[in-house]
């Protein structure tokens, strides 16, 4: 089994700051790909940010300038730093990874339980 821990979320002001953390633990070969989704209320979930194995990121416009995707792959962590919230940035915030549990099969990928982040005005 391939799990997906994630901590970090919360509720900030306009304007502060959150920092996001998912750690995947259980039995696997490598990871590649690792990302943030979200989804607010009545809305589809969609891509904020992603990792490759190499680093090369991909950040939506939303969030471009003002959020940091970041891994730290001893711990098999990826990280979102957020900085400079606004109430729009509201939404649970989904952990995504792209796992090879065995050397010479197929990736799939995980995701997350969620974490609630919520930005008042």
């Amino acid at each position: 089994q391939v799990q997906l821990v994630e901590s970090g979320g919360g509720l900030v002001q306009a304007g502060g700051s959150l920092r996001l953390s998912c750690a995947a633990s259980g039995t696997f070969f490598s990871i590649n790909a690792m990302g943030w989704y979200r989804q607010a209320p009545g809305k589809q979930r969609e891509l904020v940010a992603c990792i490759t194995s190499g680093s090369a990121t991909i950040y939506s416009d939303s969030v471009k300038g003002r959020f940091t995707i970041s891994r730290d792959n001893a711990k098999n962590t990826v990280y979102l730093q957020m900085n400079s919230l606004k109430p729009e940035d509201t939404a649970v915030y989904y952990c995504n990874a792209d796992v090879r549990r065995r050397y010479g099969t197929p990736a799939y990928d995980y995701w997350g339980q969620g974490t609630q982040v919520t930005v008042s005005s």
